[in-house]
């Protein structure tokens, strides 16, 4: 992986992931436009790592909120800061189960090619379409915080769909709360909490199988300045696409993006 190949992937991963199009997807559509030639486990390793960088950026852009939850949280009694934790904590369960018993199939799924991207792009373009069309624009507002515990878990299951590459993350668990009732402003900011701590996670054990005699999380082939320019890449630009997915959410139809994905999906079926 050569260095300008990296800062591109990089700017793409930061630009896609708080958009509803998918990021894994389109750094494995990128990685074939630009010739990035690194073997799975390298290339896995190197998503994971810009993944963390969008969540550096999730903090930077919530970091008020967030703040305001855990000084919440740690008042130790039920209030609406621990309620939203608490939810937050549900809407994980999915996505832990499907880290703790599938995790070698999804990462079999990185592999598989464009066929399975294009595919998961057009699911997500169907969602999308599908929460323009039937979406809430009203109800949750008799929930604590906008959201049920039972909303939670739903948009936890459309999370844990969505590791499948092509199935945007952001997309899917926008498009599934406001199908369950959801407000459109309670979404824009409980969508990008619920990931943070799954992506810390992931970095964390991965980093703790390479220090325990594992494989390690970079081959040969990803020098260190690719890391850190991916990283930074991602970082900067996810910070400007957190900003403004918020405010697209919030006012915007989806069904631009629907329309956005399906032809990336055309243009993943003919590559």
């Amino acid at each position: 992986m050569d260095w300008w190949q990296a800062l591109i992937l990089g700017l793409v991963q930061g630009l896609t992931e708080f958009l509803p199009v998918s990021s894994s997807g389109h750094l494995i559509i990128f990685q074939h436009l630009t010739g990035t030639d690194v073997n799975p486990d390298s290339f896995l390793g190197f998503t994971v790592l810009v993944h963390f960088a969008t969540v550096c950026s999730t903090l930077v852009v919530f970091w008020a909120a967030i703040w305001k939850l855990l000084k919440g949280l740690f008042r130790f009694r039920y209030n609406d800061e621990t309620d939203y934790v608490a939810k937050i904590l549900v809407s994980m369960i999915p996505v832990m189960v499907v880290g703790l018993f599938f995790k070698d199939a999804v990462e079999d799924l990185f592999g598989e090619g464009l066929i399975v991207v294009g595919c998961c792009l057009l699911i997500t373009a169907l969602l999308l379409w599908l929460s323009d069309l039937f979406g809430s624009r009203k109800g949750a507002k008799e929930h604590r915080n906008g959201i049920s515990f039972a909303q939670a878990f739903t948009v936890g299951i459309g999370q844990a769909c969505a590791v499948a590459p092509g199935l945007s993350r952001s997309g899917t668990t926008i498009a599934t709360g406001l199908l369950t009732g959801v407000r459109r402003d309670v979404m824009a900011q409980f969508s990008f909490l619920m990931v943070l701590v799954p992506i810390v996670g992931e970095q964390l054990l991965s980093v703790l199988k390479s220090l325990h005699g594992g494989d390690p999380l970079f081959g040969p082939e990803v020098s260190a300045l690719s890391l850190a320019l991916g990283f930074v890449a991602a970082f900067l630009s996810g910070l400007f696409a957190c900003r403004a997915m918020v405010a697209l959410v919030r006012r915007a139809k989806l069904y631009w993006f629907s329309i956005y994905c399906v032809l990336a999906a055309v243009l993943c079926l003919f590559l």
